[in-house]
């Protein structure tokens, strides 16, 4: 197998697929229940900061009574939602209406044992890598248990018997699998670049240069995407509140709303975790902290480079969350399969040209050029048909037949057009304004029907 031209050579303490699998079964359990309380503890720490954060951008203080400066309010919601009541609506499909939540929470924290949180340390006097464990298709694990929480959702909006259920469970699996094809092209790319799907790898290929550099739209893309994926403003539209109620668990209280909830906020750090593992060299330290100090990617340091990186998404999260509005759900469609697949099978095959030159040993400058008119010519092509097409749509909008200014001034329904009412038709504020202007006031048009009740006493 040949070895890609901009592959780099891992370092010594870098894990490797052969290392796992090893692990005696105490440390295995050791993983898992680490990773089990990192997850609950990120998803309490997100929802804090997210409310301080929202609250200061909105001019207030947010929670700050439970707890020092807040911290436990999350705990004390959490504990709130376990002693309410748990209703079960009466004509609800009761077995799938409370496996919903569980089969959408359950995918969220299974996809967190793939992601890398530093190099091969010893523990105990045992040699083990800092992560759950690796597989050689591992990214494709994280997309089949995203694909799987979307069953999840559906269940739950038609186990729940309601029509507001029902839509948002449907608005959400449409939503999800269409953001889902654009996230998983984006990934192609940082495949061609690693060669290999295997997380620990990719990292390990980022070495020298992060992807987020070489792939600068692969990752645009996929942060788009995440928002779409994980149902979050600017894409939060199976929860619209003025459509929906609460979209898919609107029937659901007590611990199974609970559930999504947690659901919904381990997607959110598991989102944030995979991109910096596939763009921004995992928990390897940024390029001024490992070129001053040797150690900084050895040992337990590295823990704290990934988890500012992850921090770094959950606040860009927030910051939307505080400053975008929702879009329109045709926007939303329309963003996902006219703009970022087609702009993905685009940027996938320049890459695979550009990889296919390079391990042919091509001048980098011949490259460039030859992309260079690639792109020029994908720019003319795509203009050209804007133009067309924009020139079709102003066709469609002429009804034949019609004259402009017709008695309705508007098409009938059966002319190809909206049925709209005559625009002539007298409204309210046009008979006010007149009325004000010959001085008819509403106490002068009161005063004829009091003269008439004083006309009848008499």
């Amino acid at each position: 197998m040949r070895v890609p031209a901009l592959a780099a050579a891992p370092a010594p303490n870098d894990p490797s697929l052969p290392a796992f699998g090893h692990d005696p079964w105490w440390l295995i359990g050791g993983k898992v229940l680490f990773l089990f309380v990192f997850l609950v503890l990120m998803v309490f720490m997100s929802m804090w900061v997210e409310r301080r954060l929202i609250g200061r951008m909105q001019l207030r203080v947010g929670p700050n009574r439970t707890g020092p400066q807040g911290l436990l309010q999350a705990l004390a919601d959490g504990v709130k939602l376990a002693l309410k009541e748990d209703i079960v609506p009466r004509k609800v499909d009761k077995v799938v209406f409370i496996l919903a939540p569980i089969v959408s929470a359950t995918p969220a924290l299974i996809s967190f044992i793939i992601i890398p949180f530093g190099p091969v340390v010893s523990v105990f006097g045992h040699q083990t890598a800092l992560q759950g464990t690796d597989l050689p298709v591992a990214v494709l694990l994280v997309l089949a248990m995203s694909s799987m929480g979307i069953y999840g959702i559906v269940l739950a909006g038609w186990a729940s018997m309601s029509s507001y259920s029902l839509l948002g469970g449907l608005r959400a699996s449409a939503q999800m699998i269409s953001y889902e094809i654009a996230m998983s092209l984006s990934f192609v790319a940082v495949f061609l670049f690693a060669g290999s799907m295997s997380t620990s790898q990719i990292v390990a290929q980022q070495q020298d240069k992060w992807f987020v550099v070489l792939l600068l739209p692969s990752f645009l893309v996929y942060v788009i995407t995440m928002m779409g994926e994980s149902n979050r403003i600017p894409f939060d539209l199976p929860e619209g509140e003025g459509e929906l109620v609460a979209g898919f668990h609107t029937e659901y209280s007590s611990l199974k709303f609970a559930m999504f909830f947690l659901a919904e906020y381990v997607n959110l750090v598991t989102l944030s975790a995979l991109a910096t593992t596939l763009f921004l060299g995992g928990w390897r330290a940024p390029a001024p902290i490992s070129t001053i100090w040797a150690g900084a990617n050895e040992g337990w340091w590295p823990i704290l480079w990934f988890l500012v990186k992850i921090w770094c998404f959950i606040f860009f999260f927030i910051w939307l969350r505080g400053s975008l509005p929702r879009v329109r759900y045709d926007q939303l469609m329309k963003l996902g399969w006219k703009v970022l697949m087609p702009f993905s099978l685009g940027w996938i095959l320049l890459v695979a040209t550009i990889r296919a030159l390079r391990n042919e040993d091509y001048d980098m400058r011949q490259i460039v050029v030859y992309a260079a008119v690639a792109a020029a010519v994908v720019l003319v092509v795509s203009l050209v048909w804007e133009f067309l097409r924009g020139n079709k749509e102003d066709e469609k909008q002429i009804v034949p037949g019609l004259a402009p200014d017709g008695p309705a001034g508007t098409a009938g329904s059966a002319a190809g057009g909206f049925p709209v009412p005559p625009m002539d038709l007298p409204h309210y504020h046009g008979r006010d304004t007149e009325m004000r202007g010959a001085g008819l006031t509403g106490a002068s048009r009161a005063e004829p029907a009091s003269k008439e009740v004083t006309s009848g006493t008499h």
